[in-house]
């Protein structure tokens, strides 16, 4: 255990190898890791292993069942058989199809401090039961398997914080390697301005769309430029777990998706790719923070259209304002969908990137903007068929977000 647990190694990897140990030690069929979420007061089943694992990323109330009664109390406990405790989350079951009997569920405790989550073993090999003596051999591995989590977090936050720095760092040169970019733009704006305005006159009517072309070219460079450095620093936020100010004015949701559509409608041309809109013009405004939510519709669209096939398409579809006095905001692709694990953790803590060089800060960022404006977002995918990201967003945010 010592020296699986003094490996640097990830904390999925670490729960794996340590939850292998457990269950071959006692000679157990299941068992599972369920670290708490402090931020929903829940516990979220991290890794399982058995002929039918628990999915990653369930979420159990943790003042409910065997396992929230063992993290709440810190006092592990031994049940004979599950199926006859009323605190038994029999749904976990269903899902897995498998039936659990006899279950010993361990905290996993800080160093003096509280419970971080629990371990939890199910079903002994050989027609006998877990034990007493079971038990014992667990909380020895519980307690080597806490210290390592919070090893690993402690490491992993120390990486960020570094990255951190790095990153404020990075921001001040991106603005100043862009200065010359915005400065460049407008001058030769000037420069071709004079020169058109010198044509002779019957090149006037090719002048003009020259000139209008030209100075739609020139104002993208520069909108581009400011979103750059706009960009790195929501990178800067996510990865130092800040949020900066909403600047909440009336927005219209075409035209912040209009604008992300220029911005990205050449990779989706090179990528044959269709980009369209359906009802967003009947949507009414909202206040909220435009920049924000170009920031966050840029990343959906940018993310899926890679994973789209030529001929496909990406939509963004607006819905009417419920009851509630929200307006809901879907993008949806034809790609080739997200398997389960994935999905199910796509907007939370736990997300990661799945593409070559990609870092998982993407889907954080639309997360944060979303909720910064007391919104909500939920995933629809489906390996094969495609991917629907849906936002609902109050029409007017409410104090909380404006604070």
């Amino acid at each position: 255990m010592s020296e699986v647990f003094s490996q640097h190694i990830t904390l999925q990897d670490l729960l794996e190898q340590g939850l292998n140990i457990a269950l071959d030690v006692v000679n157990a069929e299941n068992g599972s890791v369920l670290l708490a979420d402090p931020d929903n007061r829940s516990l979220v089943f991290y890794h399982s292993i058995g002929q039918q694992p628990v999915p990653s990323g369930t979420v159990l109330p943790w003042d409910e069942g065997i396992a929230g009664t063992v993290f709440r109390t810190g006092i592990p406990e031994i049940v004979p058989d599950a199926q006859t405790d009323q605190r038994h989350f029999k749904k976990v079951d269903e899902t897995t199809g498998a039936i659990t009997h006899d279950m010993i569920t361990i905290p996993l405790k800080r160093w003096e401090g509280d419970p971080i989550g629990v371990i939890q073993v199910m079903n002994k090999r050989g027609g006998k039961f877990l034990d007493r003596d079971d038990m014992a051999i667990l909380t020895i591995i519980s307690s080597l398997a806490a210290v390592a989590i919070e090893h690993t977090r402690l490491v992993e936050a120390a990486k960020l914080a570094e990255v951190a720095r790095l990153m404020g760092n990075i921001t001040h040169d991106i603005k100043n390697l862009l200065m010359p970019i915005v400065c460049g733009a407008g001058i030769l704006q000037t420069e071709i301005n004079e020169m058109l305005d010198r044509m002779p006159e019957i090149e006037t009517q090719r002048a003009h769309a020259s000139r209008k072309l030209c100075n739609e070219v020139i104002q993208m460079l520069k909108d581009d430029a400011h979103r750059i450095h706009d960009r790195v620093g929501e990178i800067a936020d996510a990865v130092k777990e800040l949020s900066t100010p909403l600047d909440f004015s009336a927005c219209e949701m075409a035209g912040v998706v209009s604008s992300v559509f220029r911005s990205l409608g050449i990779l989706a041309q090179e990528k044959q790719v269709r980009l369209r809109t359906e009802n967003l013009e009947l949507l009414p405004l909202i206040v909220a923070d435009q920049r924000r939510l170009y920031s966050a519709f840029y990343n959906l669209i940018n993310n899926a259209i890679p994973e789209v096939s030529a001929g496909g398409s990406v939509t963004v579809c607006g819905q009417l304002p419920t009851s509630e006095g929200a307006i809901v905001v879907s993008v949806v692709d034809t790609g080739g969908g997200m398997p389960p694990d994935v999905r199910d953790r796509l907007f939370t803590k736990r997300a990661i990137s799945t593409k070559p060089g990609g870092t998982g800060l993407g889907m954080k960022i639309v997360k944060d903007i979303v909720d910064a404006h007391g919104g909500t977002i939920w995933v629809e995918s489906e390996l094969g068929v495609g991917t629907k990201i849906h936002i609902r967003l109050p029409q007017v945010p409410g104090e909380s977000a404006r604070s």
